[in-house]
């Protein structure tokens, strides 16, 4: 895929977002008696959310068929990652979310409601298919493209930037949690964890499956509230990586910059 196709996969992603949220803030009425209102658990909302990813499938189909599209999904296939990654992803957002939380004098998990934990369970399960589903976009299309040009962390800054300014519209829309929360930190931390995850992404030949799992952390509804401190823990955490790791971060050497895998043939031809 050509770099050339950014601007165009922008357009997409922030025309459905913005369009479906702009719609419930500036005419809250008739978009609520149209399509009912506006939740979290609302098939719109889902949508919006999917945008990244609706514009990654139409120029994967668009630029390589069903054939490529197939390549590109099997990104969620590269499993194998280094220990301490894998640690991080699953050990990682918990801490941050626990410590930011008894910082402000909060609990160490979200408290349960009066029913029990199954309805906990099951957003947690339904969060799978929000916010994870984004990084088909973010890491699977918008990642590789821009590290053909720019080293890792310039990249990962500018899918931040890009990520948290998409947001925007949903801390004007009542009736969902970002109605509550400040934007500047939720935009700063948005900046921070594009950053960490871009040498996941790398780290691991381009798997989509990381990312996700590490997106998903990041929305379990069993971590506690810990806004605003868990942005400069994690702002923190981000400093620690990216010196740890300077040698690939401020380099284009070693980046992943494939968005499609190259076919078997193909990928057998290369290697002889």
């Amino acid at each position: 895929m050509s770099s050339r196709t950014i601007p165009l996969f922008l357009v997409i992603t922030f025309l459905i977002t913005w369009g479906i949220v702009g719609l419930y803030v500036l005419t809250p009425a008739l978009a609520t008696s149209w399509f009912g209102e506006i939740s979290g658990s609302h098939p719109l909302f889902f949508l919006a959310t999917w945008s990244p990813a609706i514009a990654a499938f139409v120029l994967i189909l668009s630029h390589a068929g069903a054939a490529g599209l197939r390549r590109f999904l099997s990104r969620l296939l590269l499993w194998r990652a280094p220990p301490g990654w894998v640690a991080f992803v699953l050990i990682g957002p918990p801490l941050v979310f626990v410590a930011g939380s008894l910082v402000k004098g909060g609990p160490i998990l979200a408290p349960l409601p009066p029913e029990g934990a199954g309805p906990m369970v099951a957003v947690m399960f339904m969060m799978l298919f929000l916010g994870p589903v984004e990084e088909f976009g973010w890491r699977g299309v918008l990642q590789p493209l821009l590290q053909r040009h720019v080293a890792p962390i310039w990249a990962g800054a500018m899918i931040g930037a890009i990520w948290g300014f998409w947001h925007l519209p949903a801390f004007y829309l009542a009736g969902t949690v970002f109605g509550s929360w400040n934007f500047l930190p939720f935009f700063l931390g948005n900046v921070v964890l594009a950053v960490l995850v871009t040498p996941i992404l790398n780290r691991t030949g381009g798997s989509l499956l990381w990312p996700m799992l590490f997106h998903w952390q990041l929305i379990n509804p069993f971590w506690p509230d810990a806004q605003p401190w868990d942005t400069w823990i994690l702002a923190g955490v981000a400093v620690v990586v990216v010196w740890w790791h300077r040698k690939t971060m401020f380099t284009r050497a070693g980046a992943m910059t494939e968005v499609i895998p190259p076919a078997p043939r193909a990928a057998l031809r290369a290697a002889g």
